[in-house]
């Protein structure tokens, strides 16, 4: 079972992200934590640390800072990145939002609603979380939330 529960989450992941993510993500010696109810996966773990979530209403992925450095480590800059000025990184890494008057830089192949990697300028790790805008409008604007933090490094 755990053998078709890794061939599942590889290619959502592949897809979600781009090709070799799955890999990157999720090694042989991941758990699975099913729901209850449904029976359906809803995390996935290695090591006992949380690597994503699959979000039940739309079976995409929601990363932890784990699963961000995973897939930070497996793509070269900035592919899923939206990086942000040094300046207010220590207010992004508790977990507060990124402002689009922020990003110096993006993955220009983020839309809206893609899970993003939120960096600051020398590629360090700040937090995780939803793209509100795409990379073109995050660059473009200078007002508005660009993403939605779901979890800083410090929190």
């Amino acid at each position: 079972m755990e053998n078709r529960y890794l061939r599942i989450v590889r290619v959502i992941a592949d897809y979600q992200f781009g090709r070799g993510a799955g890999r990157a993500l999720f090694p042989d010696t991941c758990k699975f934590i099913l729901s209850p109810s449904s029976g359906r996966i809803r995390q996935i773990t290695d090591n006992g640390v949380r690597i994503a979530t699959m979000k039940a209403e739309s079976g995409w992925f929601t990363l932890s800072i784990e699963g961000a450095r995973r897939l930070k480590k497996a793509f070269p800059y900035p592919k899923l990145r939206v990086v942000v000025m040094n300046d207010v990184q220590e207010f992004i890494k508790t977990g507060k939002n990124v402002f689009a008057k922020h990003v110096v830089e993006a993955d220009s192949e983020i839309r809206a609603n893609d899970e993003v990697i939120v960096v600051n300028e020398n590629d360090e790790i700040l937090a995780t979380g939803k793209a509100v805008l795409s990379a073109f409008e995050m660059l473009e604007s200078s007002r508005g939330v660009a993403v939605s933090v779901r979890q800083g490094v410090s929190k």
